[in-house]
């Protein structure tokens, strides 16, 4: 069985959004879901947050930034070209997916989005706006060239704040100095914040969130290897728990996340001594009790 690429778009330099061909998929995914694709029988498994779906016509939209040889690889798919394997809908959704409607709306919620972080935070604001539900957005790039998604973000946001670390477009600072200007300047207040974006925006997001009480929720997506449990390399501090990423998330308690390990274990992952070493240190904890590790085929 193969996926076919419906469309393909060059968001900005090195980042492509494409929709697949997955009618299945599509039927069940809910936001905060991930997906694995791998080009062929001997190619990597790539796992990718879902960045869309649409049910009518069965496609799946994943984002994705060439970092290296397989997503590179994949860049160089076209129209109608297909891949091998399109595994998914994966991970927990969004916990505010199983929350009540009502309470929801009485809630002032702020997303913020660093980077490639916009993809995946999009279709949880869309989900909020067909739900009738008001949310503000902060999305931050380094600069306009390398913004993604401000149309559609805009669109299903209440409120839109573009912010560039150099200024080129909208306001100039990273989003933590965005949302310090909202809470601080303009007044704002929110009840509940979910950042998703670069390790370490994503530790200072949080350090910031805390001392403006505001309950926080990260996803470690950006952890991710083999999207599987099997690798290893998503083992992350939850408070005084392990957990994987890939299997128990890929969101958390922002406030819990050890993010100074989890950043140190994937520079270390990078290398195979690296992995060598975590896995000493890991113990009988390296890999996930729950890992599906001759996961294959499709869903």
């Amino acid at each position: 069985m193969s996926f076919k690429i419906v469309s393909k778009k060059e968001l900005a330099n090195n980042i492509y959004l494409m929709d697949i061909e997955a009618p299945r998929v599509a039927k069940s995914a809910k936001p905060g879901q991930f997906i694995i694709i791998k080009m062929d029988e001997k190619g990597e498994r790539i796992p990718l947050t879902i960045a869309d779906y649409d049910i009518e016509k069965g496609t799946v939209s994943i984002v994705f930034q060439v970092v290296g040889a397989s997503t590179k690889r994949l860049a160089d798919y076209n129209e109608n070209d297909s891949v091998r394997d399109f595994v998914g809908p994966l991970g927990r959704p969004s916990d505010f997916v199983e929350e009540d409607i009502e309470d929801l709306k009485k809630q002032n919620i702020i997303f913020i989005a660093g980077g490639v972080g916009a993809a995946p935070v999009y279709p949880q604001v869309k989900w909020m706006k067909e739900h009738g539900i008001d949310v503000d957005v902060i999305v931050g790039s380094k600069n306009k060239e390398l913004l993604i998604l401000e149309d559609e973000m805009r669109a299903v946001a209440k409120n839109l704040y573009i912010c560039t670390d150099d200024g080129s477009y909208g306001f100039k600072g990273m989003v933590t100095a965005m949302l310090t200007d909202l809470v601080e300047n303009q007044g704002k207040s929110y009840d509940h914040a979910i950042v998703i974006g670069p390790m370490i925006m994503m530790k200072f997001a949080c350090i910031l969130t805390k001392q403006l009480n505001i309950p926080t929720v990260v996803s470690l997506n950006t952890l991710m290897v083999d999207g599987t449990g099997m690798c290893g390399a998503c083992r992350v501090s939850i408070g005084d728990e392990i957990k994987f990423a890939c299997v128990d998330g890929p969101e958390f308690d922002g406030f819990l996340v050890n993010f100074d390990e989890a950043m140190r274990r994937q520079t270390m992952y990078k290398t195979q001594e690296g992995k060598k070493m975590l896995e000493l240190e890991d113990g009988g904890n390296s890999h996930s009790k729950d890992c599906k590790c001759n996961i294959g085929g499709t869903k």
